[in-house]
């Protein structure tokens, strides 16, 4: 009498399965290692396949598939700033910086290869899917503003503040990650505070929008907190009204 071996369960994947296993795979490495450190030998023994495979489904090569990773990422980014219209806009852009400082967390160093560019398989296309995503986030932001017709001073300012969350999260990966990322958080929407401020100085539409915003506002919340940290600071300014 003989034994059978024991067999393991096998089922065979879709295309679109497949094609999200080797991406998934592909981002892993991209996430802690620059895009011309990543071999299609690398992804596929991570994916735990064949390179031909990989070629099966990827038939442009590295090149094609680093492309198709960054749009992966690209479209996970886009959803960071998506949030309900509803509550204090500091709260909202608090909720979405959360989920955007988690994902360079994840990433890490590969954050800068995966969204910066600075890598040999840059393309036009990969530069058009980067700039794709600082467009959808300041349209999200715009959208929390409740503005229809948004001018160009306020649009440059969310603009200018979405390159800032940007730069802030390089300079906080090159910096071993300090401050913790709570304060990053808070940090950064109080720089976007201070922006709207600034151009509510100088633009109708913007002092309207901060009209709007600071009436949702609590005391406990960011911009109170902000007000009693910063105005003691600024109170000599006064003499110069």
């Amino acid at each position: 009498m003989t034994s059978e071996a024991p067999t393991r369960a096998y089922r065979r994947l879709s295309v679109e399965e497949r094609r999200s296993q080797l991406l998934e795979a592909a981002l892993s490495l991209f996430a802690h290692r620059a895009p011309e450190e990543v071999s299609l030998d690398d992804v596929a023994e991570a994916a735990g396949v064949s390179r031909p495979l990989v070629y099966r489904y990827f038939p442009g090569g590295k090149q094609q598939l680093y492309e198709a990773a960054l749009r992966s990422a690209a479209e996970e980014l886009e959803h960071c700033f998506a949030e309900p219209p509803e509550g204090p806009l500091t709260q909202r852009l608090s909720r979405a910086l959360d989920r955007y400082l988690a994902f360079v967390d994840q990433h890490d160093a590969g954050f800068s290869a995966l969204l910066q560019g600075g890598s040999v398989v840059e393309t036009s296309r990969t530069t058009a899917i980067v700039d794709g995503v600082r467009r959808a986030a300041a349209e999200h932001i715009l959208d929390h503003l409740a503005v229809d017709d948004p001018g160009p001073r306020l649009r440059m300012t969310v603009r200018m503040w979405i390159t800032a969350v940007e730069a802030a999260s390089l300079i906080w990966l090159d910096e071993d990650k300090e401050p913790p990322l709570d304060e990053l958080r808070d940090w950064l929407v109080e720089q976007f505070v201070a922006a709207l401020a600034a151009t509510a100085g100088r633009d109708p539409q913007a002092a309207g929008v901060v009209r709007a915003a600071l009436a949702l506002e609590t005391a406990d919340g960011v911009v109170g907190t902000m007000a009693r940290r910063v105005l003691p600071l600024i109170g000599d300014a006064a003499r110069l009204l």
